[in-house]
């Protein structure tokens, strides 16, 4: 495919690409969605040589013989490599290539790429493609980005106007309501050797509940519950998340039961570049998700549209076929497990603010159009040197159906050690029928379900 330079999606005439754009966009614009546009605001076509292929409408059932609470298996089994990027010819495909990922060629000779034909398999409910065309001339970022006003259920800027508009957008992406999940963590030494870390998520999102808009939910974009089984070591610790929408407002709550201690106590270092839960200091508190939480620190620059390599359906690195063991090798994922395609992405650079204080000088994210997730993010540290590749595996659940991460990869390239996240083969296939409620998400329900 011949490429392009970055470039700006032309959807909208005259787009302003500041952190500072605040308003809604008019109803001229807001009519291209669901005809040139998809309902989310990906291109509808296909490109021009059609190496990516048009939006169908993505995945919304599942193959013969899948049953809900199974693994998921791969709608595209069939398909096989157009392209392979090895060590030896990744210069000449560098245009697709983030600087993170020519920077893992460079560094280890086993690490490759395949890429398989182009599928937009990304697919969400129809609720959420109907709000999402209604929030694109309502919604509005606050204070420039510290959050989201006049908006329900949906994506909330599907025609972006500003790189924060568009990281609010994976923010607040359908995930389903209520949820639970195994995220097991390895954090992978140079030589490749490691100790799993099992972890249970469990979530819930009033915003996503038909019916309630932002004024209805006191503020809290999604509630979030986190305990360590194992190892034994670990095993007991307790996190919860109120995350919120507006954090000027009221910023990110966050409580944690320490089992030695056998006590609740609020914690307020669980959020931007302090250490993950159990990550070895290989994730920080914000990459959770690739990225979350407050955006105060960054000015978040929307550079345009590219089309690249990114992981996508990812299904063999989801199976529970695919055992832990033979998944993690030193360096990176066993590329025999993994799928990269070429799709249209949105490329936002953040810089650090003057006066702000992140172990990152700059990110740079890789925003998938069909589903708003961030699929590639390249690190800088505070001397603006590239330190960490971080990529985000992903398939479409398609009982829900919802287009979300299956694992996700974080690689420092200076140290050779990695950490794996969501290698959930040996447990369950997440629970997207999971019902919970709000007493769950409480500080005095820490206590009682963090004793081990």
């Amino acid at each position: 495919m011949k490429n392009h330079s970055l470039k700006v999606l032309a959807v909208c005439a005259g787009l302003t690409f500041g952190t500072g754009a605040i308003a809604a966009v008019g109803a001229d614009q807001a009519a291209k969605l669901g005809k040139e546009l998809t309902a989310l605001g990906a291109e509808m076509g296909a490109s021009a040589d059609g190496t990516i292929p048009a939006w169908d409408g993505g995945v919304t059932s599942p193959p013969a013989g899948y049953k809900v609470g199974d693994f998921h298996p791969d709608p595209f089994a069939a398909d096989k490599p157009v392209l392979q990027i090895t060590p030896a010819n990744y210069k000449e495909h560098a245009d697709k290539l983030t600087e993170g990922q020519q920077a893992m060629f460079a560094k280890y000779p086993s690490f490759r790429m395949d890429i398989y034909p182009t599928r937009r398999s990304a697919a969400f409910p129809e609720r959420t493609y109907e709000y999402t065309i209604k929030n694109a001339t309502t919604a509005k970022l606050i204070n420039d980005g510290d959050g989201v006003t006049d908006a329900a259920e949906g994506i909330p800027f599907p025609i972006p106007q500003s790189g924060a508009e568009v990281i609010w957008n994976h923010k607040m992406k359908y995930k389903g309501i209520s949820a639970a999940r195994w995220t097991n963590l390895a954090p992978v030494t140079a030589g490749g050797q490691y100790n799993l870390v099992r972890i249970r998520e469990e979530f819930m999102g009033l915003y996503y509940k038909p019916g309630n808009t932002i004024a209805d939910i006191n503020n809290m974009l999604l509630y979030f519950y986190q305990s360590v089984e194992s190892p034994a070591r670990l095993a007991g610790q307790v996190l919860l998340v109120h995350e919120s929408l507006n954090q000027a407002v009221q910023p990110r709550q966050a409580w944690v039961y320490n089992p030695g201690q056998r006590r609740v106590r609020r914690a307020p270092n669980v959020a931007y570049d302090n250490p993950g839960t159990a990550a070895d200091g290989l994730r920080t508190s914000d990459m959770t998700d690739m990225y979350n939480g407050a955006l105060d620190r960054f000015d978040f620059k929307l550079v345009g549209k590219k089309d690249m390599y990114v992981p996508y359906n990812s299904y063999k690195a989801h199976s529970d076929k695919s055992k832990v063991s033979d998944m993690i090798k030193p360096g990176h994922i066993d590329p025999d497990y993994l799928r990269y395609e070429l799709h249209r992405v949105w490329v936002v650079d953040a810089t650090l603010k003057p006066g702000k204080r992140h172990i990152n000088s700059r990110r740079t994210f890789y925003v998938d159009e069909d589903s708003w997730q961030i699929l590639i993010m390249d690190h800088y540290n505070g001397q603006g040197a590239l330190w960490r590749y971080s990529e985000a595996p992903s398939i479409t659940y398609y009982e829900v159906p919802v287009f979300w991460t299956t694992m996700e990869n974080h690689h420092d390239l200076l140290s050779g050690r990695y950490l794996a996240t969501g290698v959930d083969n040996q447990d369950q296939a997440p629970d997207f029928s999971y019902q919970s409620s709000l007493e769950n998400f409480t500080p005095q329900a820490l206590r009682t379900r963090g004793v081990r």
